[in-house]
């Protein structure tokens, strides 16, 4: 009776604090049970002597006994530590030395651990949205000896990919899809009456502010489905989290704020848990009253009757380091017969157990080959020209400057589209919406309705996601969108889920859509100009990721003649392109090579290789600039005036060629059979990861694919030698 009344003592008490937080005056006692500790704390020297860092174990022997996850399964706890910290170092080294996403992958090494030690992969589904966080998961599922290919030419993606591994259940690369496959594959195992079905879908915060999570949410519930879905919460939504906007600079939006808000109410989440384990030792009404008190705190200490009300079961938060709390929680929700959804909520930190990650604004989210005992990196030496993206922003810049109807928007990629630099200049007119490129399209629909410009700064391959509203939206409306696309073409290391490969296709079928892609620099400074000045219609700017040519190569190869690069951009004339390199007299042999985006630097270096073979060769190399409306002149001419005609672009079959092809077969220009046509356009096939320059080889858009096809069309080509 005694311990009866000391129970129900704890219980009321803990209705008063609670009652007293409901009026905001909460004070935790510094010694009170399951008290909120101020930072997620790290197991690992993080410091060094003479300014260096901890450079990790010498040797790594429990990492060594790993080739499957069944090989950890004897492991006590204190071995999972160790492993833990054996395996954080093994991501850290493989990193260094090829770079990729580092920040995300440190900050998931306990999580991916106890995953694979309390479940049974690849039977029971482990789902990493997005998945640039998967290194641990690669390493501890036979992949070690390969992580130095990490995002190489014929080497492992640097996301999860069913290909690769029985252990990725799910490919990924863009975000908000972890929920929805999961709860498929959970319901597939029900279908399939499998004994086990155990599907654990890990998202970012940044990743559950996207629509689509909340839809498999609200599925999930409606379904009764038993899967888990485990937020992995670190404060970093956009990339880099901080840049100001119209919303300050804090993540964007109210999930952002609500999940913090569960974080800090950690004190009671333990309580809670010590709670409701005494409540049966109470009579049936005082259990009835600590339900209510139960469902009162939830709601309002918590919040976390917000995802309870989606049908999930919420528990948290729960610090996502700590194995001791993390692999006997994680089998609970193995164990449960329960077929309600779950969402387990953990505070994990990005970069943890790296110091140089761990002090860096953006936790070294992405990063190129470093020293692992400084964290610096090395980005190479001397002046670089500037990358495209800063071009666009800088440009973007000078036109706010004068005109202040004009708005900048991104989806969570302010880095990486250039908004951060308009940001810093004019925050209240930039707009980070999350991740969510359909409501950007719409917003900015919106945003043109009241009059603004706004330029709307996404990806080529995540504005993919946002088709319907574009057409929707803008386009049916006519509305004065001006698409900023980053990204176009193929992208390098990210690979096949991040290349820009089909845009120029999936735009081109719009009706009154303008399309510009530049051949440079100073193309792009203009064609941001031009889209400024577009005010009736939506518009289009496509441009690659990467440097520019600079002064030197646009004099050189361009043949601009600069004294110095332009300060400002030019309106551009609609829907026309230019000649760049005209053909010479009296040759008896004429090609015309058309190109519409920066293939032009390769068009043009294969015409001085091609005329410098053949002396009776003559090659004009044009830069369409426009898709839409196309520069029906010119390609007339050029059709007229030439044998062949060569076009290319950064693109997939059905897009600028074919656009051409279609206006010369309407024409009569095909009728005859004296022009020869060629479209140079990407493979129909997905390119796996490499150098940008090595994919356009395997693509064959090089310099050497150009004279090719040339040399072929012109009966020039040689066979060699067996």
């Amino acid at each position: 009776r005694k311990q009866a009344r000391e129970n129900m003592t704890t219980i009321w008490g803990a209705a008063v604090v609670l009652l007293a937080w409901g009026a905001g005056s909460l004070v935790v006692p510094t010694g009170a049970p399951g008290r909120r500790r101020v930072a997620v704390r790290s197991e690992f020297p993080t410091g060094g002597a003479a300014g260096g860092y901890y450079a990790g174990p010498a040797s790594t022997p429990l990492l060594d006994a790993v080739r499957v996850p069944a090989d950890m399964k004897q492991f006590s706890i204190p071995e999972l530590k160790q492993l833990s910290h054996e395996l954080r170092w093994e991501v850290i080294r493989s990193v260094s030395k090829t770079g990729g996403h580092l920040g995300s992958s440190l900050g998931v090494v306990e999580l991916t651990v106890a995953l694979h030690y309390v479940f049974e992969p690849p039977e029971d589904r482990v789902l990493w949205d997005v998945s640039h966080q998967c290194y641990p998961h690669k390493i501890l599922t036979g992949r070690r000896e390969r992580m130095s290919t990490l995002r190489q030419q014929g080497g492992l993606s640097g996301f999860q990919k069913r290909a690769e591994s029985e252990y990725d259940c799910f490919g990924a690369g863009h975000s908000s899809t972890s929920i929805s496959a999961a709860l498929g594959m959970a319901i597939g195992k029900d279908q399939r009456r499998k004994a086990r079905n155990n599907c654990i879908a890990v998202i970012g915060d940044g990743a559950i502010t996207g629509g689509m999570a909340y839809e498999a949410m609200n599925n999930a519930n409606y379904l009764r489905a038993r899967m888990i879905t485990v937020l992995n919460d670190n404060g970093q939504v956009s990339l880099p989290t901080g840049t100001p906007s119209a919303g300050g600079v804090i993540p964007s939006g109210a999930l952002s704020a609500y999940t913090s808000r569960l974080i800090s109410s950690k004190p009671f989440a333990d309580f809670r848990n010590v709670a409701k384990g005494l409540s049966n030792l109470m009579p049936p009404e005082m259990q009835a009253i600590n339900a209510k008190i139960d469902e009162y705190a939830r709601g309002i200490v918590t919040g976390g009757t917000l995802f309870e009300e989606l049908g999930f079961y919420y528990i948290g938060p729960v610090d996502g380091h700590d194995l001791d709390n993390l692999v006997p929680i994680l089998e609970n929700l193995r164990d449960t017969p329960s077929n309600k959804p779950v969402l387990l909520h953990l505070k994990t930190e990005k970069g943890m157990g790296y110091a140089p990650a761990m002090a860096a604004s953006d936790k070294m989210h992405g990063v190129a080959k470093f020293d692992v005992g400084t964290g610096k990196q090395f980005k190479g030496s001397g002046p670089k020209p500037p990358s495209y993206t800063s071009v666009f922003a800088n440009e973007l810049v000078r036109i706010a400057d004068e005109d202040r109807d004009v708005v900048g928007i991104t989806a969570a990629m302010p880095g990486g589209t250039g908004m951060d630099i308009f940001g810093r200049k004019f925050p209240k007119r930039t707009y980070d919406v999350g991740i969510a490129e359909q409501h950007a399209v719409t917003f900015a629909a919106g945003l043109a309705v009241e009059g603004l410009k706004p330029f709307c700064c996404i990806y080529s391959t995540f504005l993919q996601r946002g088709y319907d509203q574009l057409v929707h939206d803008v386009v049916i409306q006519n509305l004065p969108v001006r698409f900023m696309i980053d990204r176009a073409g193929l992208v390098g290391n990210d690979g096949p889920t991040h290349h820009g490969s089909f845009d120029l296709a999936y735009l081109g079928c719009m009706p009154n859509l303008v399309i510009m892609a530049p051949s440079d620099e100073i193309d792009l400074m203009n064609m941001v100009a031009t889209a400024h000045a577009i005010d009736d219609r939506p518009s289009a700017v496509r441009y690659p990721r990467g440097a520019a040519y600079g002064l030197e190569t646009l004099n050189d190869l361009f043949g601009y003649g600069l004294e110095e690069m332009p300060t400002r951009g030019k309106v551009l004339p609609i829907g026309k392109g230019r000649v760049v390199k005209r053909h010479r007299p009296r040759a008896t042999t004429k090609v015309a090579v058309l190109s519409i985006g920066t293939r032009l630097a390769a068009a043009l270096e294969a015409a001085n290789e091609l005329q410098s073979e053949h002396s009776d060769l003559s090659v004009t190399v044009a830069d369409a600039r426009f898709m839409k409306p196309l520069d029906q002149d010119l390609v007339r001419t050029l059709a007229t005036e030439n044998d062949v005609l060569v076009t290319i672009e950064e693109n997939s079959v059905l897009g600028f060629g074919d656009y051409v092809l279609h206006f010369l077969a309407l024409n009569g220009f095909l009728d005859q059979g004296t022009l020869k046509v060629r479209p140079m356009v990407l493979p129909d096939a997905f390119i796996e990861a490499a150098s940008q320059f090595q994919q356009y080889d395997q693509a064959g858009l090089n310099t050497k694919h150009i004279v090719g096809t040339v040399n072929k069309l012109i009966d020039r080509a040689t066979v060699p030698a067996i």
